[in-house]
Formats: structure tokens, sequence, C-alpha cells
């Protein structure tokens, strides 16, 4: 295999981190080593979407649930809700995006998809306690009860755990490794989210992911 070629092409630096991961002096054999970790690094990203994919609807649309019982089925042009969402001076401004999601759309339906996942995230944040989570979490996320979690600790869990989803989605996003993660860990955590709001889709989403059989092919 003209592994050099290949290095070349994806830059000697980037095959390069693959190289270290297996130590060793670096010569074509090495080369060759690193880049069958590099292409199942790239299948295992690939593998990640559908369950990310199943994840990240649930959770827009569990949330979007929630902000329509409080603000009606036109919540992205609610002026109470526009008012609740901050918009600090440094890094991702909620309303911002709102604004910018909504704009030339007719619909909710349109402008759920237009918003960022850091959107649904961030919803999930103290802040919104009082006015969404306290009387509703348990309803969107009907399975959490089963495991005694209050309204505070699953919103708190929630947010926690979509931290860690929305990293390693925006890791494979940007076709950066994500071999060094815990891969198993980071699958648990959405298995978890999409258990929270239905047992079903969660076993549909086990039933055809190809991640699991990746996971045991590491090449190293």
């Amino acid at each position: 295999m003209p592994s050099n070629s290949i290095k070349a092409s994806l830059s000697a630096a980037r095959v390069g981190t693959y190289e270290r991961v297996l130590g060793g002096p670096v010569g074509a054999h090495q080369t060759e080593k690193a880049l069958r970790l590099y292409m199942w690094n790239a299948q295992t990203s690939a593998a990640f979407f559908v369950p990310l994919h199943i994840c990240e609807v649930l959770i827009r649309n569990a949330v979007s649930e929630v902000i329509e019982t409080v603000y009606g089925q036109r919540w992205p042009w609610s002026v109470g809700f526009e008012r609740s969402l901050p918009t600090p001076r440094h890094g991702y401004k909620p309303k911002d995006d709102l604004i910018k999601a909504r704009r030339n759309q007719a619909t909710t339906g349109k402008v759920i998809p237009e918003l960022k996942f850091v959107f649904w995230q961030k919803m999930l944040t103290s802040r919104f306690d009082k006015r969404l989570w306290n009387n509703h979490i348990l309803t969107a996320f009907p399975n959490a009860a089963a495991q005694g979690l209050n309204a505070t600790q699953l919103r708190q869990n929630l947010y926690n755990d979509l931290e860690t989803v929305r990293n390693l989605r925006n890791r494979i996003a940007h076709h950066e490794p994500i071999l060094s993660r815990d891969l198993e860990g980071d699958f648990t955590k959405i298995k978890g989210i999409i258990a929270y709001r239905c047992q079903h889709s969660h076993e549909w989403m086990l039933k055809n992911q190809m991640l699991l059989p990746l996971l045991t092919l590491k090449p190293l």
C-alpha cells in the first residue's frame, strides 16, 4: 500500500497523531498501522452518527414540547420566551440564535432544526427551572422517574451528559480523532438520554446501530 502517498495527502501532521498513539519508530510499516487506525477512527465516527442523530432529534423535540406547553405553539415568536433567553457578553448567545433561526421561517417545525444543538443544551440550565423544568421535565422524560431522579437532578444530568455528547459530535463533525475518548462511556450517555425519553426508541436505536462491533475492532 502506498502509505507515504496517503500520508502526504492527509498531511503528515494529521497522520502523525495516530503514529504517536501507536508509538515506536516512524517508518513505512508504522505509517500503514497508523492509517489502519485512522480508518477505524473514521468508520467509528460515522457509526456514531446514528445514535447521535436519534439523541439530538429526541432532545430537541422534548425540549420544544415543554417550551410549547409554557409559551404556546408558536414559541419561537413569543416575546415572553425571547426575553427569557440570556444574552451573555461572550460565547454562545441563545437569543441571537433564536432570532436567526426563525428568520424567513413560517412554522415552529421549520425553526427547530435551524437551532444549534447547544441551544437545546443551554435550555437545560437552572435559569429555566421555575419557568420550564420543575413542572414539566418528568413528563418530557417519563422514564427518569423510575431511577428515582427528581426534576432538578434529571435536568442537571441531561445538561452534563449533553455536554459530553456535544463535544463528541463536534469532534466527529470536524474530522478530529476520537480514539482517545472513552467511547463506550460516550455511547452509554447517548443511550441514557434516549432512554429517559422513550424506551422503545432506545431499543430501536440499539437494534439498528453498527457502532458496538466496531469498538471491538480497534487496530492497536
